[in-house]
């Protein structure tokens, strides 16, 4: 079954996958990240916190903010496309507050095969 990215079930379901996930082995570089997320789209913001590779609903204590389309963040986030990430900071569709080094430092780090699989994982349950 897929889910509407961002619902109630959406992030029920990406739960269930993280809890029975393992050990995601993810780089250090990646786990000393903490930032909150902010994706805006017509049914309102949603608000994300990112740490340890893994993301949890609302924010949390962190140096950084991203506000990002929900368009985005389904590319970037599901779709796992890193370029489009890149492209739409450069083009300033990403707006950041706080601690730039934290994103920079994300960027040059390849994420560990579960991490991989995670992600393929909620790719295909997302709608």
């Amino acid at each position: 079954m897929r889910y509407e990215f961002l619902s109630d079930d959406w992030f029920t379901k990406v739960d269930a996958l993280m809890a029975t996930a393992g050990d995601l082995e993810i780089p250090p570089a990646m786990k000393a990240v903490a930032v909150n997320v902010t994706i805006t789209g017509a049914a309102g913001d949603t608000r994300l916190f990112m740490r340890d590779g893994l993301f949890l609903r609302g924010h949390q204590m962190a140096a950084t903010t991203l506000t990002l389309s929900v368009e985005l963040a389904r590319r970037i986030f599901i779709d796992a496309d890193t370029v489009a990430g890149v492209q739409a900071f450069l083009a300033g569709e990403i707006k950041v507050d706080g601690d730039l080094a934290q994103l920079v430092a994300m960027q040059t780090v390849e994420p560990s095969e579960p991490q991989q699989r995670l992600t393929r994982q909620i790719a295909a349950i997302t709608a």
